[in-house]
């Protein structure tokens, strides 16, 4: 996939020139490869957000003015080097095939990524200064694509995930998820124009102005042999210096800049007290779902301790409490025992409980995940009810089931099909109105915005991440971080192991419990009614993002029409 024999582009100013070449293979591949294990880096549980721009700068430089294949070639090997490791939790309890499969998978996204960045180049040789902005657009292209496909996508991975402790979340109220991805590949695309034009500027600076024949040419004018700037001087001009200067500076005041975006430390509105509880499992793995009843004791026994304390004046009497998805796998519609212990439980605790149920139905032979609402004294609310309306292909529904069986006999584990539900999360519990979303749900947009639109004062995501990790629910946790910002709303996350708490408008944790522990944790939330201008505007900041960058590719399109080869 990696030629020797690149596309040289040039630079358009009237009559055609020849473009540099591109890095060298020898240089480009590790770059590759570098850009992916930095943009790992970024995300959670590592936490190093800086390195996302990083490994997005690296990209851009190992493909520009590359071919198509090997610009594809190269985003393939950052994708590798992203996914493979981000993923890796998916592994750990249904073997290797789902693990290597999804990573390839997520992997031929950023080798699209690549070939695009290569068919830009000559735009980006045009005016470097858009070099930044094709850039931010091109990741945002990308990313509106893997969201959606195939069979709804997976958006897990998306640069502003990465964001959680970055002043760029901040950017999250303006336009969601797609703004803040934005910003990063934009701060991404500076940083590499800077680091291209370092290297011009030293090139031009050596004596007589050679440069190894290693090096990538570049089109920026010739070099400079004024003995007066180079070898009296020996160093170049303040002037020169500015082409890298400047963007460097750029892209530290953006990032910097992103704190004067101003966000809600708390809601505006009422108060109320919310309980998580997280009742844990007896046993790490797939094999949870044999211990149904004992998760379910669990979760009832902890709300009733809950109960305990506060009868005894030790904790405030929640208003509303929150179980996680699947704390209760025993349908508690059709089963008695189940349904007797979910009322005894709010019944002690004298307040509604969000329940994560698997139901049966409505056809045989399916299923769906949904949250109900149990009232004390009279127990499941039909009338607020959510069924997850974006369940996971090939772990909660296998489509083309009689081609998966080809690849893995595995699929048939899935004995029922959990079917979608259509309608968003809105549940009215009392004095607050929860947004609920389960699980991976909370990576999709337009699932958590139809809860707010919805009227939802308070974001819920019940998860259950005793098949994966803790790595994996710190990343779905920084997922509702960026929610919370992009919302304006308090949120919270409730899990069955960890990682479960509570969530400020302005994305601050509260209350994070640890991992594969039985935690029950209370507190005193406000909600909030209002819109920030990401929901006014919904999917538009992403819709426009996307054309542009397609409009690029034409763009680059009709430029190459004008390339000059070498020699």
């Amino acid at each position: 996939m990696l030629d020797q024999d690149e596309t040289r582009t040039p630079r358009v100013t009237g009559a055609p020139v020849v473009a540099g070449r591109p890095l060298p293979l020898r240089v480009a591949v590790p770059l590759a490869i570098a850009a992916g294990l930095a943009l790992l880096v970024a995300f959670p549980p590592y936490g190093v957000w800086p390195l996302a721009p990083v490994g997005v700068a690296l990209l851009a430089a190992a493909a520009h003015r590359r071919r198509l294949r090997a610009g594809a070639g190269l985003g393939f090997l950052t994708g590798v080097a992203l996914f493979a490791p981000l993923l890796a939790w998916t592994n750990l309890h249904t073997g290797y095939l789902p693990w290597v499969l999804l990573s390839l998978l997520q992997a031929g996204y950023l080798a699209l990524l690549g070939a695009a960045t290569a068919w830009v180049s000559p735009l980006a040789d045009r005016g470097r200064w858009a070099w930044p902005a094709l850039t931010g657009l091109l990741w945002v292209g990308q990313e509106a694509l893997r969201d959606r496909t195939p069979f709804g996508g997976f958006p897990w991975g998306r640069l502003a995930f990465s964001q959680d402790e970055s002043p760029l979340l901040r950017l999250a109220a303006l336009g969601g998820a797609p703004v803040v991805t934005f910003a990063v590949a934009l701060v991404g695309g500076l940083l590499v124009t800077a680091g291209w034009r370092t290297a011009s500027t030293l090139r031009r600076s050596a004596p007589n102005g050679t440069v190894p024949s290693s090096d990538p040419a570049d089109t920026d004018g010739p070099a400079d042999t004024n003995p007066t700037t180079t070898a009296a001087s020996g160093h170049v001009s303040a002037r020169r210096w500015a082409p890298v200067v400047v963007p460097a500076v750029v892209a530290v005041a953006l990032t910097a800049g992103a704190l004067l975006v101003p966000v809600a430390s708390t809601g505006s509105g009422a108060t109320v007290t919310v309980a998580i509880v997280q009742g844990n499992v007896p046993r790490l793995g797939l094999d949870f779902n044999a211990q149904r009843q004992a998760v379910l004791n669990n979760h009832v026994d902890a709300t009733i301790e809950l109960a305990g304390r506060v009868a005894a004046g030790q904790q405030p009497r929640p208003d509303v409490v929150v179980w996680p998805e699947n704390s209760s796998d025993i349908d508690p519609l059709r089963n008695p025992t189940a349904g007797a212990r979910i009322s005894q439980a709010a019944d002690t605790i004298g307040a509604p409980i969000l329940v994560g149920a698997v139901l049966l139905g409505p056809d045989a032979g399916q299923v769906r995940n949904a949250g109900i609402l149990w009232r004390p004294g009279t127990g499941a609310d039909l009338e607020q009810l959510y069924t997850k309306r974006h369940p996971v292909p090939f772990a909660e529904y296998v489509p083309l089931r009689d081609v998966a069986r080809m690849v893995s006999k595995q699929v048939d584990l899935i004995r029922n099909d959990f079917v979608p539900g259509s309608t968003p999360g809105v549940v009215r519990a009392g004095p607050a109105v929860l947004g609920d979303v389960i699980c991976f749900e909370v990576a999709y947009d337009e699932v958590v915005r139809d809860t707010v639109t919805g009227g939802a004062q308070l974001l819920v995501v019940q998860t259950n991440n005793a098949t994966f990790n803790v790595a994996e629910a710190r990343q779905q946790l920084a997922m509702v971080r960026l929610r919370a910002v992009e919302h304006g709303r308090p949120a919270l996350m409730a899990s069955t192991v960890g990682v479960s708490g509570f969530v400020a408008p302005d994305g601050r944790v509260s209350d994070a419990t640890g991992f594969n522990t039985r935690e029950v944790v209370v507190r005193q939330v406000r909600l909030d009614d209002g819109r920030t201008l990401a929901t006014r505007l919904g999917w538009w900041p992403e819709v426009t993002l996307a054309a542009l960058a397609a409009a690029t590719l034409v763009g680059a399109a009709v430029l190459r029409r004008r390339r000059v080869m070498p020699g």
